[in-house]
């Protein structure tokens, strides 16, 4: 999608099963897909009940875990191998996973700057 249609999407809020699929993606609890989209977990179940949309703070976390989860696979050059880096405590990340990081975006550009530094074999 182009910015202006990210935005779009953002605005009128992403559907809930975005989020589910994040979840069983990268194997996530409840509470921790909850944690990453700042709802609570009864709003989120009932969100996901409802089949109501999220709300745009939540929308636009999980566009950004979407936008970290692309670089990391063109950096891996692997679905798999990605997906399993992002989940997985990270060492350049304080132990936190690089999906947890993307709850802001101060987090997501520490993300960045360690895939890039990958691609790049840079250090971190």
């Amino acid at each position: 999608m182009s910015e202006g249609q990210r935005i779009q999407s953002i605005t009128a809020g992403l559907s809930v099963s975005w989020a589910t699929a994040a979840k069983s993606t990268f194997g996530m609890s409840s509470t921790s897909i909850g944690r990453l989209l700042n709802l609570s977990l009864s709003t989120y179940e009932r969100r996901k009940k409802d089949e109501k949309p999220l709300d745009s703070v939540a929308s636009e976390r999980l566009d950004r875990l979407a936008s970290i989860a692309i670089l990391a696979e063109n950096v891996f050059e692997d679905k798999q191998k990605a997906t399993r880096w992002l989940a997985a405590p990270n060492d350049a990340l304080g132990g936190n996973s690089p999906v947890m990081q993307c709850e802001t975006e101060i987090g997501a550009k520490q993300v960045r700057r360690v895939l890039n530094a990958l691609e790049w074999g840079g250090v971190v």
